[in-house]
């Protein structure tokens, strides 16, 4: 490749690092809280509200079952009215968002599920509160399957910011659509290809890393 290709190509690398980091932040942020007052609504739960989960259940549910390339586009108004333009990587986040958002709540809703009930009684005959039985038992115990649902979101997070290059969102994808694929620059498509591998194992292997030292803590 030309010297102009690999500044492109490392340009486009921070874009992808920086689409996944921002929107999966947010999906941290945003879908942890979601997850837990899905467990803590549920029937039998510590806070208990059918309507609530039900409404809840049934809006991430919503989300999760669009597949993201009609969601990119669906939400350009969104993205217009938030940002100011459809276009570039600042753009790209808010779908990405949206998209992580729900995913990782379920995710984070099947790790908090698997902590033993007896501990949450434990924390309630002891007189806890709610915000106790959050900070004191389900955070921390689920703490390994959080981890590791995090690491499975960033990893979705980079393929769907690939495939938000197809709008002009930049990154690897916008790379590799525009010079890989529509400039027959095959030499430019494999590069694509190996910089994601790469990317995704090195999630992947600083996700377990991380998830097994929680799990042995």
């Amino acid at each position: 490749m030309s010297e102009t290709m690999i500044r492109l190509l490392l340009r486009s690398i921070w874009e992808t690092i920086l689409m996944t980091a921002a929107s999966g932040a947010i999906s941290l942020v945003v879908g942890l809280p979601l997850g837990l007052l899905l467990v803590a609504t549920t029937k039998g739960g510590f806070a208990e509200n059918r309507v609530v989960n039900g409404v809840l259940g049934a809006v991430i549910n919503g989300f999760r079952s669009v597949p993201f390339i009609i969601l990119l586009v669906a939400l350009i108004p969104v993205t217009r009215l938030i940002v100011g333009t459809s276009l570039g990587t600042a753009a790209a986040i808010v779908p990405l968002a949206i998209a992580a958002t729900p995913y990782y709540a379920r995710i984070a809703e099947v790790s908090l599920r698997e902590v033993d009930p007896g501990l949450v009684e434990a924390v309630r005959a002891m007189g806890g509160n709610r915000w106790h039985i959050v900070r004191e038992v389900l955070v921390p115990e689920a703490l390994p399957g959080i981890a590791a649902g995090f690491t499975v979101t960033l990893v979705t997070l980079v393929g769907a910011s690939a495939m938000a290059g197809a709008i002009g969102a930049g990154g690897l994808g916008d790379l590799a659509i525009r010079y890989g694929y529509q400039r027959f620059e095959t030499g430019v498509m494999i590069a694509v290809v190996a910089v994601l591998i790469v990317l995704v194992c090195a999630l992947q292997w600083v996700g377990d890393r991380v998830t097994a030292r929680l799990d042995h803590r």
